[in-house]
């Protein structure tokens, strides 16, 4: 049996971008979830891999990408979900977490078996990662309360699909498990 880690999902964004209108208020309602989590995270020595897209820009990196979101119109969604000096960072350029990144091999050299992912779009970026994760025979659970929609309907049925399709646990924050995923528990 490996170990946890947790998963942040282009959180440091500047919301400026088609659909950012509905992503904002969700984003609102998850970033003290997201936050809760992340300090548990650090507190018992869990890794913490934001993974995050580039915007397109090809020669930004992690710093440039987070300094961008903090000086934009939406910087309180960003500034408490801030890296601290242990969290590790990986960019991707599509949906999964995983495709054309080198988040498995990181995960590898961690010992990481148990992925919780925590971030946006849930019935977007969250739901491909879960699918990926269970492909790769990470078990995955899934802070409920900590992931951001913009289509409800459809992010409900993504975290439907994730359970049943990917074995993914969905709980609240204060429920995860970071020596795998609780039995038997919904958020």
């Amino acid at each position: 049996m490996g170990r946890s880690a947790v998963v942040v999902i282009d959180m440091i964004n500047t919301y400026d971008h088609a659909d950012a209108d509905l992503l904002i208020p969700s984003a609102a309602k998850a970033v003290p979830a997201v936050v809760r989590l992340i300090e548990r995270a650090r507190r018992d020595g869990v890794p913490v891999i934001y993974v995050n897209d580039n915007f397109g820009e090809w020669r930004s990196h992690h710093g440039e990408i987070l300094d961008t979101a903090l000086a934009g119109p939406h910087a309180d969604l960003v500034e408490p979900l801030r890296p601290d000096r242990d969290s590790l960072f990986v960019l991707k350029a599509r949906h999964s977490i995983f495709y054309e990144t080198p988040l498995a091999y990181l995960l590898s050299q961690l010992t990481v078996d148990h992925v919780v992912l925590c971030g946006q779009v849930t019935e977007q970026c969250v739901l491909y990662s879960a699918l990926d994760a269970h492909i790769r025979h990470l078990r995955v659970s899934v802070a409920g309360d900590a992931v951001a929609h913009i289509h409800p309907e459809l992010a409900e049925a993504a975290l439907k699909m994730m359970q049943r399709n990917m074995n993914a646990q969905v709980v609240g924050t204060d429920s995860v498990g970071f020596d795998g995923p609780p039995p038997g528990r919904s958020a």
